[in-house]
């Protein structure tokens, strides 16, 4: 099987949904009573790594720049990750992720939760890695 999406391409994505996946939650409180804010003060907060809409919108935008057919591919490569699909089925997987009448692929792939590991098991049901591209060693 030969991708139509740059390998690092489909990289760059991991990288940054790894950063995604290891964000949590703002813990601010949203809270208020009679003396103001509901304070939830704890000492490790600062090294917490809240959730910020930069990194998911410089996932989407990748994403969005893939022309159909690699989005369809990308988000075929995650079901194969996931095991919704085997290696086997790639045909099947790619048929269905570029099915018009589905949910668009940025927001089926931004929904899920391992997106960085079901890519890169993805990757390697097709004996592809990257191993050696960009940042990713």
């Amino acid at each position: 099987m030969e991708l139509e999406t740059p390998l690092d391409m489909i990289c760059r994505i991991i990288v940054r949904a790894r950063e995604w996946d290891a964000q949590v939650p703002s813990n601010e409180p949203d809270e208020v009573d009679e003396d103001g804010p509901i304070s939830t003060d704890d000492e490790y907060d600062v090294m917490i790594d809240e959730k910020n809409d930069s990194v998911e919108e410089e996932i989407e935008a990748a994403i969005n720049d893939l022309a159909e057919d690699q989005q369809a591919e990308l988000l075929a490569l995650a079901w194969v990750g996931n095991g919704t699909y085997d290696a086997t089925d790639w045909e099947e997987a790619l048929e269905e992720a570029g099915d018009p009448d589905s949910d668009p692929v940025t927001e089926q792939l931004m929904d899920m939760p391992m997106l960085a590991a079901y890519l890169e098991a993805g990757l390697e049901a097709f004996d592809l890695s990257c191993d050696g591209i960009g940042q990713i060693d």
